[in-house]
């Protein structure tokens, strides 16, 4: 059987890639092998699945010639592509010692400099790359990809650095790479692709061009359409309760209708906790019609501790922590999810009236069930945190222009205009479902239930061809 080797550095990879239709179809396939970053109560919940060969990953070791030339190329990047929110990005504050203030500075400076030149980039990436070879980490990974025989590797997601290494050794063997490009805003908002790799999975035509437009030298032969597996198990039904039972596990009334306050992480919705208390106050006074209750999920790496003032003061909001495995509360790449969360979020949007959120990707889970969703734009502090309102900052950023653009959500400018879009959509939640389709239609392009399957043929295909 061929081999094949996964790369996966996160918990969201696991998500994606490990516990939907994915790690079956594949091994079903061929033997694989696991390069992972997963906490060991989370490889437990995984390890059952399929018959994986598990191997930690083991990432580049930070020297100060690597740290800086990455930070460099990540900046040539960011300053090229000249993105919103990579400007802002590079307004941010750094944090550290004074030495890695100062490093980062002048790496910023020098990736402005060769940001203005295609081959000036190209030779800080040949520069890192040089350095990252001459490290053990890189041998290390072609003695485990030549001993398991591996004919393709494939990985999750497309930015942490980590996964460098692993992906320059198979390159090294003429392994064929490739990636998933792991969310709607990752190539607008992030920094730099991470590693050289061959070939590109992407969720729609949108993502495509976007891929090509920050990465003019791939070659639009090697990106593939394959949705996303994240929003694959809102096609199962089986992962499904009836409202009365989902209404039942929350302590809720299935007579009234439910508001999900969908949290963001501190780093990006800082005034969640204080605009839920704007939400329900809105709710006490009357102001929102017809009762409904408010369902909090906060982010998954966020732990909770800011909204407990809230919840004090308000006992009716409903509190429904993600069910995932952390290591670090505040980590992304160490959190991975549960399958329980799955199941509760695909009941959760099913059965949710609307959806509250902070330019949220919960957007889009919830216009995938043709929910309306009002999006927060208004900020309690003064000055605000981002130094601009809301509205002039997240919804601005390019990956969230699509949503304002198609009108598939409402943007709440005030506590007024919040209390008058909930209840206009609680009264007719059929407004703007035209725009919800069409942003569906864009973002995620093909039907769900299908893109693990469809990926897992598609990593086969490459494994053939390199044979």
């Amino acid at each position: 059987m061929i081999g094949i080797t996964l790369l996966i550095p996160d918990g969201v990879g696991a998500r994606n890639f490990l516990l939907g239709a994915f790690l079956p179809s594949l091994a079903a396939k061929g033997r694989v092998q696991v390069l992972h970053r997963l906490p060991p109560s989370a490889l437990e919940m995984v390890s059952a699945r399929a018959e994986i060969e598990w191997e930690q990953l083991i990432g580049p070791k930070e020297t100060p010639a690597r740290f800086f030339l990455r930070n460099a190329l990540v900046s040539a990047h960011m300053y090229r592509a000249d993105t919103m929110a990579m400007r802002f990005n590079l307004r941010l504050p750094i944090n550290g010692s004074w030495r890695t203030r100062y490093g980062v500075r002048v790496a910023r400076m020098v990736g402005r400099a060769a940001s203005l030149s295609v081959r000036a980039v190209a030779a800080l990436d040949h520069l890192h790359g040089g350095l990252l070879r001459i490290g053990g980490e890189v041998d290390h990974y072609r003695q485990l990809l030549k001993k398991f025989g591996s004919r393709v590797l494939f990985c999750s997601h497309q930015r942490p650095p980590s996964v460098i290494p692993a992906v320059l050794a198979a390159r090294s063997l003429r392994i064929p790479t490739a990636t998933f490009i792991f969310s709607w805003d990752n190539l607008t908002s992030k920094g730099r692709i991470a590693a050289p790799f061959d070939y590109y999975f992407v969720w729609s035509a949108l993502m495509r061009d976007e891929l090509l437009r920050y990465y003019p030298q791939l070659s639009p032969a090697r990106i593939e359409i394959v949705g996303t597996p994240q929003f694959d198990p809102y096609a199962d039904e089986a992962l499904l309760w009836s409202r009365e039972e989902f209404f039942r596990r929350i302590g809720a009334d299935p007579r009234r209708p439910l508001i999900c306050y969908s949290g963001g992480d501190v780093t990006i919705a800082p005034e969640d906790a204080e605009h839920v208390g704007v939400l329900l106050e809105l709710i006490r006074a009357g102001r929102i019609k017809r009762a409904p209750q408010v369902l909090l999920r906060p982010s998954p790496v966020d732990d909770g501790k800011r909204y407990a003032e809230v919840r004090a003061r308000y006992p009716e909001l409903i509190y429904a922590a993600p069910s995932w495995i952390r290591q670090d509360a505040s980590d992304w790449a160490s959190a991975c999810p549960t399958q329980a969360d799955a199941q509760f979020l695909a009941n959760l949007t099913r059965y949710a009236d609307l959806n509250v959120n902070v330019s949220s990707t919960m957007t889009l889970d919830f216009a995938i069930h043709d929910k309306p969703v009002v999006n927060i734009a208004f900020d309690i502090a003064s000055p605000p945190p981002f130094g601009l309102p809301l509205w002039e900052h997240h919804y601005r950023f390019e990956h969230y222009r699509p949503v304002i653009e198609l009108g598939a959500a409402r943007f709440a400018r005030s506590p007024d205009e919040l209390a008058a879009h909930i209840n206009a959509y609680l009264s007719d939640p059929t407004l703007d479902r035209e725009g919800r389709r069409k942003l569906v239609e864009l973002e995620v392009m093909l039907p769900l239930g299908c893109s693990g399957e469809r990926i897992s043929r598609a990593v086969m295909r490459i494994a053939a061809e390199g044979e």
